[in-house]
């Protein structure tokens, strides 16, 4: 063997050789155990970044651990192909979203092969291909068949920087998910996905889902937002009855005022008569566009002199139109509870209007006044009349029954959810697959007409969808009448491309989607691995579209997805300085700073910069690390031991320079070992027979549990027991067992050593060291000797010593005697296999 390892050569050659052998392909035929690993497939953005290199190398870790273990492995690759990235950089670039991301495709795969990942590529598969999309295109159309599909006229949001409506789950914090613009709302007619339909199964299936994060099953809960309620009505003065829903019937005694949106009929009717109404109904449509806005905009009302009947107390209540109402949200009218609402309570006190208290920590705080804001939570009911001293709960089945026995209300359960909205105003995308005829009216385009392919000759000079404007491909004839229609110009949300592509991997027939029965082989997937980030939308998701094909008989799987891993973000330093001209802060990158410890200078000029926040590690910020320059300096199996060092998978990991140099010298370190490998030694060395035994059986464990920062810290300790131990066939079977250990994680190097060693084949197919159940149990135990309570010494002796023979080594110790200086041994206190106490 040579005195170094030389990954430059190493890596190219044994990737090479995988490619060649088909080592990673997956064989649906296979009789042997199957196991499905999957990470969460990538944007094509242009570059693999280090957070992708983490993700990646956690899976390929525990492909190649199953394949070793004996299973049949699918680990596939592909591309999440379509989005408005491609589209902005057509518009900025003036180049084809789709010649932008095909090369971007060939320079991240180009990438991920250099790390020497196990996929199979010969199932990658990119949304944007027709070949996908028009299978897609089919599934869409058998769910329309179920029922599962439907358009209609809708508020939606709209993305003014994008162009497109965004699903509400897209929307965070009243803006964009992608481009950040306050979302607008807008009336539009849109394609939706009954994901209603199937709110109880999504939320009774995640009790199910035992191998997935609290925190995930948490987050989708809460999305689903399951709750009990009433929806009663108010009989109005004016003769009218006006409907609402509330989630907190308990409160009833606490509404004040009833308020309704600016579009609900009683709104309307009272506008008719009254222009001051009408031109406050037109400000609330001016005022109120944004999501942003009806959340934080002052609360406005305005009297109708209409009022409305207390179900119980008889009292009239003043009905206001009011702006932060939504006429899209139950019914458009709410009854108001301002001590306990905070929207409520900040309209109540703008108006005037009482403020009662009906929940109270206890009864004895039944006046306690409110502290400038509303009080949400639990408690026990309190100036509710019949209710009072009852629990929030007690008091909503009560005033639900009496609703129910009265004829004035019904309870109902109500879901935060809401139908998926999976038009988009876009050009790259998945083409809706259906025709409008002015006829015939909205038809489906026959299966034997898919896919409905995007056109190449498009136009991003003009804003908007080029889809709308183009001369030809829009254009075509209905396939009921055979008369002049338009296609439909919207095209798919790119959440739907990713709601079922986990089924295309693992089966690829050329006239369908997928087969069933190899689905049933594959599915569900034994390891999903992916950001935190896509709790809701993607898993939510793709949760549905599994049980939506499902329930159409497509597939016999409901959950697609056994165990779900959410990693941990690669952090990095940032390195920025003050525009003095504007205040802005200017970032650099790693690469243009000189780190000298605790201060850092900027190679262009030698001046300071500032050391910001360890932070995710991210384009706008240049804290970002370049996958290949690592690779070329230390060789991919550096960079993949160093993802899988020190910080537990879940949590961020910070990367530094003296990490990844550490790590490159371990790579040599365990070169070192391997050339220590003697096939013709003879000898026995116990005490490593059993380390080999127990780190190989606990590394299989930790990577079971995908804790691989534990795995690592076993390797390191059995490598320093290698390193001290002499010559013996023990410590060449621990240096063989040793390269068979770090073989998932470091594929080159143990390649280069098991040819060196003489091994068989390749050690991608090799099989994981056997071990000796009885070196698994422990025969020797470390004793604890203290005098007076202190530790003293300790003793390493045979397990299940007596008490006797425990006490007499205790007292021979030399550090014993010393701690007791002549002083007489009182007492005795014996812990078998754990302490000797002398008390003195």
């Amino acid at each position: 063997m040579s005195e170094r390892f030389d990954p430059q050569q190493a890596d190219i050659r044994w990737q090479r050789a995988w490619d060649e052998r088909q080592c990673f392909r997956a064989d649906d035929a296979s009789d042997k155990p199957r196991s499905y690993v999957l990470e969460m497939f990538p944007y094509p953005s242009g570059r693999i970044h280090i957070g992708h290199v983490r993700n990646y190398t956690m899976g390929d870790v525990l492909a190649r651990y199953k394949r070793m273990r004996g299973h049949k492995v699918l680990h596939p690759m592909g591309w999440d192909a379509f989005g408005m990235p491609a589209e902005n950089a057509a518009m900025e670039k003036g180049v084809h979203p789709g010649g932008w991301t095909r090369e971007n495709i060939a320079n991240m795969k180009a990438q991920l092969q250099r790390l020497g990942f196990a996929l199979d590529w010969s199932r990658e598969l990119a949304t944007c291909d027709p070949e996908y999309y028009g299978h897609e295109q089919a599934l869409f159309l058998k769910l329309y068949e179920a029922g599962l599909v439907y358009r209609k006229e809708s508020s939606v949001n709209w993305d003014p920087v994008d162009e497109t409506v965004l699903a509400n789950e897209q929307v965070i914090d009243g803006r964009g998910w992608r481009s950040g613009a306050l979302v607008e709302k807008r009336k539009l007619s849109q394609w939706f996905l009954k994901i209603t339909e199937f709110a109880d199964e999504l939320l009774e299936g995640l009790s199910g889902l035992e191998n997935w994060p609290d925190k995930v099953r948490l987050m989708q809960e809460n999305w689903i937002g399951k709750s009990q309620g009433l929806q009663f009505r108010f009989d109005l003065s004016n003769g009218e009855a006006v409907e609402v829903y509330t989630t907190r019937p308990d409160t009833i005694f606490g509404a004040s005022f009833v308020a309704v949106a600016a579009e609900h009929p009683i709104a309307q009717g009272v506008a008719e008569r009254s222009p001051e109404a009408q031109a406050f109904i037109e400000t609330c449509r001016a005022g109120g566009t944004t999501a942003a806005e009806l959340e934080t905009a002052a609360k406005l009302g305005f009297d109708t002199g209409i009022t409305a009947r207390h179900p119980f107390t008889g009292a009239d209540l003043p009905v206001y139109i009011a702006n932060f109402v939504l006429m899209d949200y139950g019914t458009g009218a709410i009854m108001a509870v301002p001590g306990h609402d905070q929207r409520d309570f900040e309209f109540a006190t703008k108006y005037a209007l009482p403020i009662p208290r009906v929940v109270a920590a206890n009864a004895d705080e039944a006046c306690k006044p409110f502290a400038g804001e509303a009080e949400s939570g639990d408690g026990v009911i309190v100036n509710s009349d019949f209710l009072d001293g009852k629990s929030v709960d007690e008091a909503k089945a009560e005033v639900i029954s009496r609703a129910e026995g009265g004829g004035w209300g019904q309870g109902r359960t109500v879901w935060r959810l809401r139908d998926w909205g999976v038009s988009r105003q876009r050009y790259w995308g998945t083409p809706i697959p259906f025709i409008h005829c002015a006829d015939c009216g909205v038809v489906p385009v026959p299966e034997d007409r898919l896919p409905v392919v995007l056109p190449e000759d498009v136009d991003f000079q003009t804003p908007g969808n080029p889809l709308v404007r183009h001369p030809v491909w829009k254009h075509t004839d209905c396939p009921k009448c055979g008369g002049a229609a338009e296609r439909e110009t919207d095209t798919l949300d790119t959440f739907v491309d990713s709601s079922w592509y986990f089924l295309r991997f693992a089966s690829q027939p050329a006239d369908r989607p997928f087969d069933p029965d190899t689905i049933a082989k594959w599915l569900p997937v034994e390891q999903y691995i992916g950001g935190i980030e896509h709790a809701i939308l993607h898993l939510l998701y793709a949760r549905f579209w599994t049980r939506a094909l499902a329930r159409v008989g497509l597939i016999d799987v409901k959950e697609p997805f056994a165990s779900l891993f959410t990693q941990g973000m690669v952090t990095h330093e940032t390195y920025e300085r003050r525009n003095p001209q504007n205040g802005q802060t200017i970032y650099f990158s790693p690469g243009e700073v000189d780190r000298s410890g605790e201060a850092a200078s900027l190679k262009d000029d030698g001046q300071p910069v500032e050391i910001g926040r360890v932070v995710k590690m991210s384009k706008s910020k240049k804290n970002v690390v370049d996958p290949d320059e690592i690779v070329a300096t230390y060789g991919a199996d550096a960079i993949r031991w160093f993802m899988l060092s020190d910080s537990p998978p879940e949590r961020d990991l910070p990367w530094s320079e003296a990490g990844i140099e550490g790590c490159g010298r371990f790579v040599q370190r365990l070169w070192r070992l391997f050339a220590r490998y003697d096939a013709s030694a003879s000898g026995e060395d116990k005490a490593l027979d059993r380390k080999r035994d127990q780190t190989v059986a606990a590394v299989a464990e930790d990577i079971e549990a995908l804790s691989f920062n534990k795995a690592v810290a076993r390797i390191y300790e059995l490598a320093s027991a290698i390193e001290k131990a002499e010559p013996s066939a023990s410590r060449s079977a621990a240096i063989r067992a040793m390269l068979l250990l770090v073989a998932p994680m470091m594929p080159h190097l143990a390649e280069e050593g098991w040819a060196a060693m003489g091994g068989e084949g390749l050690v991608a197919e090799a099989a994981w060291p056997e071990v000796d159940p009885a070196l698994l149990v422990d025969d020797e135990v470390t004793i604890a000797i203290q005098v007076k309570g202190k530790l003293r010494d300790t003793l390493t002796v045979a397990k299940g010593m007596s008490k006797d023979e425990l006490e007499a080594l205790a007292l021979a110790s030399d550090k014993v005697q010393r701690a007791l200086d002549g002083a007489e041994v009182r007492k005795v206190i014996v812990v078998p296999d754990r302490l000797v106490n002398l008390v003195a």
